[in-house]
């Protein structure tokens, strides 16, 4: 009798964790990689910009500070999100994305409560923009969810959408 194997979905989920651990978000633990052709060519945690102090650092979020809501005024916070930075990350080595999958985790900054990771309008818009073909989330119930790259840009042509209902930690 054979053992049975997690699935590729599940396993590269598996890893997107393990990057989220290195986050620097006091609200949030997220990572991304970003895999094209059954292999990692990138990865990418919430965190400052290189060199510069990040939140834990300061030892303050500073949108809690001025009591911003999440999903809202991302220009105020230090970070830069998880997939953004594997976007990046990929730019920086001169990896192509096209045609690339990309898997975020999430939790909560305890580590253990996962979240739905659901990328925010600004990254669903650079995603668009790289040619990845499929993302896959994490889920508050610790399961994921498959969204087709395809199928977002189709939504917005029909319905000319300018920001997104689903928002990180919310189903």
């Amino acid at each position: 009798m054979r053992p049975e194997r997690t699935s590729k979905d599940l396993y590269y989920l598996g890893i997107a964790k393990e990057v989220s651990s290195r986050s620097t978000c006091f609200r949030r633990s997220i990572g991304a990689i970003i895999v094209r052709d059954d292999q990692i060519i990138s990865t990418g945690y919430v965190g400052a910009p290189r060199k510069t102090k990040d939140s834990l650092e300061h030892g303050y979020c500073l949108r809690d500070k001025l009591a911003i809501p999440h999903g809202q005024r991302y220009e105020l916070c230090r970070s830069v999100h998880a997939e953004q930075n594997a976007i990046i990350n990929a730019a920086r080595a001169g990896v192509s994305l096209l045609g690339g999958d990309m898997y975020i985790y999430g939790s909560e900054p305890d580590g253990g409560t996962p979240i739905s990771a659901l990328p925010c309008y600004i990254c669903k818009k650079m995603i668009v923009n790289c040619g990845l073909d499929r993302i896959v989330c994490s889920t508050a119930g610790g399961g994921l969810q498959v969204f087709r790259v395809e199928d977002w840009i189709r939504d917005w042509q029909a319905r000319d959408i300018l920001d997104d209902e689903r928002r990180y930690g919310k189903d």
